[in-house]
């Protein structure tokens, strides 16, 4: 697996790989990460993988990260 891409955005670290005909988004912050493949055969080579990352993209993944953390802190309530 090699690094493709490091795309800088201010909430969350946001790495591109390239692995077995996939690019792998990671997208972490603090506690959390999402990941996600994409075929490379689906995008039109590396630049048109960081357009796919638009901000509505960004703004889904940002709120999939707030359900996260209310799902993890509720979960850990008990303990």
């Amino acid at each position: 697996m090699r690094i493709v891409a490091h795309i800088p955005h201010p909430q969350c670290k946001i790495t591109v790989f390239a692995w077995n005909g996939k690019y792998i988004v990671k997208i972490e912050t603090d506690t959390l990460e999402q990941t996600y493949k994409v075929s490379e055969s689906d995008v039109a080579g590396e630049e048109a993988l960081k357009k796919l990352l638009d901000d509505a993209f960004l703004e889904g993944v940002m709120k999939r990260f707030a359900e996260m953390d209310s799902a993890l802190s509720e979960a850990l309530g008990p303990f």
